[in-house]
C-alpha cells in the first residue's frame, strides 16, 4: 500500500460468526468505515444471512479458505480445491491464507486469479494472553502509512473487540488516517 497515503484497510479474518460479525458490522457503520471480510467458507455456508449482511452493508469480502487449513500441512491439490470451494459461496478475488502462509506452488496458483491480501498489523485480538488494552496498543505502535490492519470476527476475539475495536478507531481518526477498502 502506498506509505504516502495516510491511509489504513481494516480487515477481519475467520468469520462470518453471528456471536462477533453483527457487532462489527454496526460499530463500522457508527463510524462510517468500510473493510474487507477474510471470510472461512463453511461459516459463510452456515451463516448466509451474514455473507449477505456485510456485502449489502459495502463492505469487501475475501476468501480465508473453506474449513481455515494451513498450506504447509495440506497437499498443494488439496488446499487449492479447499479454497475454490470456499470461493463457489463467496465469489471474491481476494485471497487470504488462514495463518500467513502457503507454498510457493500454491500462491503461485492462487496469484492467477485472486489478489493475495496479506497484512503487516496483526491485533492479536484473538490471544488469550492479550487484553483489550493490549490490542488498542498494538494499534497505535505499529499502526503507519498504508497498514493493512487484522481484527479476527470470531469468538476468540469478540469481548476484546467490544472496546478495542471503537478505542482503535478513535485513535487511528484522531491521528488523520483514512480508512479505505481494496478496490
Amino acid at each position: 500500500m502506498d506509505p504516502r497515503q495516510k491511509s489504513v484497510y481494516l480487515t477481519f479474518d475467520d468469520g462470518p460468526i453471528p456471536e462477533a460479525t453483527p457487532f462489527i458490522l454496526d460499530v463500522l457503520d457508527r463510524y462510517g468505515i468500510k473493510a474487507t471480510f477474510f471470510m472461512v467458507g463453511d461459516n459463510a455456508r452456515k451463516y448466509p444471512h451474514l455473507l449477505q449482511e456485510v456485502r449489502s452493508r459495502g463492505h469487501r469480502i475475501g476468501n480465508h479458505t473453506f474449513n481455515h487449513i494451513g498450506g504447509f500441512r495440506w497437499l498443494s491439490w488439496k488446499y487449492l480445491a479447499n479454497a475454490e470451494k470456499a470461493n463457489e459461496l463467496l465469489q471474491t478475488d481476494l485471497f487470504r491464507p488462514p495463518h500467513g502462509w502457503m507454498k510457493t506452488m500454491q500462491y503461485e496458483r492462487l496469484r492467477r486469479h485472486y489478489r493475495i491480501i496479506m497484512w503487516d498489523l496483526v491485533t492479536r485480538d484473538y490471544s488469550k494472553w492479550m487484553t483489550a488494552n493490549d490490542v488498542v496498543a498494538n494499534v497505535k505502535l505499529y499502526a503507519r502509512n498504508g497498514s493493512i490492519i487484522t481484527f479476527h470476527d470470531s469468538l476468540k476475539s469478540i469481548d476484546k473487540l467490544k472496546s478495542a475495536l471503537p478505542e482503535s478507531i478513535e485513535w487511528l481518526k484522531s491521528q488523520g488516517y483514512e480508512f479505505k477498502v481494496f478496490d
